[in-house]
């Protein structure tokens, strides 16, 4: 670990607190001109770090900088392991590369930044310096390809729940994979995955969620100014968006110990934005209107067109058709 990042740790445990820089350096095993060096690093990187006389520095109680460390301090889950890049092209593709390479299941990528973000069906996902923020999850779990829906599902639960428990505001889940706040899309999920064809289940997953924290519209692509919406009206102070990122992860890694008994099924299903809906459904051969009826216990859309015909959709896409 880096000077700047185990000071930085330090810090974030002491977040609105004084502290020596003599007592920084004798607990890091760091001396006073490196503590110091690490401190002129943060602050040029944007950290608000007071420093005065006799004092110590202090992290303030209104940096909302996020950081592995800032998350990583409200993690209650064990073996996650967070690391933090200011911009990268995305997280799913850089954590599959490590995934490949032996990573272990629990190592989460997070980013203020992607210059080359992914949503489903291989579309470019807006990922912007200073909106929102963007990870990605390595997962290795043991299931069948066919169960690999639990993970986006199970994952869109969680960002709805951390979002609630923060804001006091409501979400919607739009199936099978955006969170929906006040009819504006805030989250998209996307889960890619290796398949072992020789035993028949994952090898491993890659779970990407990207969250709109605070934008204002002018400031958004015109194509996406309709449709996208962000969590906070406003600039969000202190640990704000540490504090959903890091329950995202802890409320996903306690469902995921028992993934396939579908404990968050109604979580899912209550949050549903679809439901009654006109719809299109597009299909490889077409667009097809329907109505939403419900989502059944396999996470499947239930969908009813105007000949009286009813489907069950396990995948694909669907838009509203007025919003």
């Amino acid at each position: 670990m880096k000077t700047t990042e185990k000071v930085l740790g330090f810090l974030e445990k002491n977040k609105g607190k004084y502290v020596s820089g003599g007592s920084i350096a004798a607990d890091l095993g760091l001396s006073r001109n490196s503590v110091w060096k690490a401190i002129k690093t943060l602050q040029d990187k944007g950290y608000e770090i007071g420093a005065v006389t006799n004092k110590g520095y202090i992290l303030t109680e209104k940096n909302n900088l996020v950081s592995a460390q800032s998350v990583q301090k409200f993690i209650t889950v064990e073996n996650v392991n967070i690391e933090y890049m200011d911009v990268v092209d995305s997280t799913n593709t850089l954590v599959k590369k490590m995934a490949e390479n032996g990573e272990k299941e629990g190592f989460v990528l997070l980013s203020g930044e992607q210059t080359a973000g992914r949503g489903r069906l291989g579309r470019s996902f807006s990922s912007q310096k200073g909106t929102g923020v963007y990870f990605s999850i390595l997962l290795r779990p043991d299931m069948k390809p066919s169960d690999s829906l639990l993970i986006t599902t199970c994952a869109a639960v969680a960002v709805a729940k951390a979002i609630e428990k923060n804001t006091d505001k409501m979400t919607s889940i739009k199936w099978v994979n955006d969170i929906y706040m006040r009819d504006r899309k805030v989250c998209g999920i996307l889960t890619e995955a290796s398949f072992d064809l020789e035993c028949g289940k994952l090898s491993y997953a890659v779970l990407g969620i990207g969250i709109n924290m605070y934008f204002s519209e002018n400031s958004l692509p015109e194509d996406i100014r309709d449709i996208a919406g962000s969590v906070f009206d406003e600039q969000p102070d202190g640990d704000s968006v540490s504090k959903i990122v890091a329950d995202v992860i802890n409320i996903f890694f306690d469902e995921y110990k028992v993934l396939v008994g579908k404990h968050f099924l109604f979580d899912y299903c209550s949050r549903s934005y679809l439901d009654g809906k006109e719809i299109n459904v597009i299909k490889p051969d077409g667009i097809k209107e329907a109505v939403a009826i419900d989502i059944d216990d396999d996470f499947r859309l239930h969908v009813k067109y105007p000949d009286g015909s009813e489907e069950y959709l396990s995948s694909g896409e669907v838009s509203t058709k007025v919003r």
